[in-house]
């Protein structure tokens, strides 16, 4: 039997997390130096500096303040401040993440300078460290977890041992009422009708295919030939030799099971239980940081030749199939389920493997990646800026 139940944090708005971070939010990449400043000065508190958030527009800018917003607003965050430049994109970021109910506070340098705003905003981070270290975790079912999923530096023992792994998990948590998340749109590349078959309904295949093709239309627009990036060098070097090999295998990790109940612009909260596919790209640590922004805590992440992302927010665990990364990426690798292609266990019982670890980091266990402070903290950027 697999345990349904781990210890988290329940927050104001009834969403639970499996972390307890203060959060330093810059707005803007000028602004990440008084972030880095005050994280210094509260140690326990975390810093996320960026590369954007001057001269956005238009989609690019929604994307960014949806990004900003749902990073403060995870589950996985305790309270969170907002320091940017100017205070009106301040002020609408941290409007955005107070809407949850958790503690938050902005601070604008303009007019103030770094000196004035490291201060106060550190004694505003001290405060609400404190208060956060006094949050107890509480008993909570499986059902309460939203679980993002996606591979990189895939090769041959991903299809068939570390994402169907994934996809055994996926199967058991979806019947539980569980919220989960796929994406990784340029990896379903000749496997899309697969993929489209897998919707609940109709209309949720069509709005897939319509993100797809909106993907295709835009490679074959700038006339790009995607070789060496899908599939990647790494991917090659594993023994897939195309972007169909490799989406089969990627679309295993939604299991046997489970139909995909709607679809999801980037970074954007689902709206209920159950599989959903968000239009992401597949460069690990953006995607995992717009899951993170839609409000995953906790990601699956198979790989064959290795990879070693990790994002500040959202635990990464990673899963190999392969033996030689097992062992060569040991201090990577949180699950090694090799013994499936030796035929030592079977896809249950590598999924019971999973899922043990699974609940172990949502009851606090360090991943692999946070144990050796890999916080990759991506943004996805659409448009040059203005």
């Amino acid at each position: 039997m697999r345990q349904q139940t781990f210890f988290g944090y329940r927050r104001e708005n009834g969403r639970v997390g499996i972390r307890n971070h203060v959060a330093i939010l810059p707005v803007d990449d000028i602004s990440n130096a008084a972030c880095e400043a005050v994280a210094a000065n509260v140690k326990g508190t975390l810093a996320l500096p960026h590369a954007y958030g001057r001269l956005q527009f238009g989609a690019d800018l929604e994307l960014f303040f949806r990004t900003m917003i749902g990073t403060g607003a995870n589950p996985n965050v305790a309270a969170c401040v907002v320091i940017g430049i100017e205070p009106e994109w301040t002020r609408k970021i941290a409007g955005g993440i107070a809407a949850t109910g958790k503690p938050v506070a902005d601070f604008s340098i303009e007019r103030n300078g770094d000196f004035k705003t490291i201060e106060a905003a550190s004694r505003t981070a001290m405060h609400f460290l404190q208060d956060a270290s006094e949050l107890r975790r509480e008993e909570c079912h499986v059902k309460e977890l939203y679980v993002s999923a996606k591979c990189g530096e895939s090769d041959t023992t991903t299809g068939l041992a570390s994402c169907p792994t994934v996809g055994n998990v996926l199967d058991a948590l979806e019947p539980l009422g569980a919220t989960m998340s796929f994406g990784e749109t340029s990896e379903l590349t000749g496997a899309e009708d697969i993929c489209a078959a897998r919707a609940a309904t109709p209309e949720v295949a069509a709005q897939f295919l319509r993100m797809f093709k909106d993907y295709n239309d835009f490679i074959v627009s700038q006339g790009a030939d995607l070789l060496g990036s899908q599939p990647t060098k790494g991917n090659i070097r594993g023994g897939l030799t195309t972007i169909e090999e490799k989406a089969l295998g990627n679309l295993q990790k939604i299991g046997r099971k489970c139909r995909y109940v709607g679809c999801l612009e980037p970074a954007e909260a689902p709206k209920g239980p159950g599989l959903w596919f968000m239009d992401t790209s597949s460069a690990a640590a953006e995607a995992v940081t717009l899951w993170a922004a839609s409000g995953a805590v906790v990601h699956l992440f198979p790989t064959g030749q290795g990879n070693i992302v990790g994002n500040p927010i959202e635990p990464v665990i990673k899963i190999t199939g392969n033996p030689h990364t097992a062992r060569t990426m040991s201090e990577h690798i949180d699950v090694d389920i090799s013994g499936l292609l030796q035929r030592e266990y079977t896809l249950d019982q590598a999924g019971d493997r999973l899922w043990d670890m699974m609940i172990r980091v949502c009851n606090g266990r360090l991943s692999c990646a946070e144990a050796l402070g890999h916080r990759e903290f991506v943004l996805t950027k659409l448009y040059r800026s203005a």
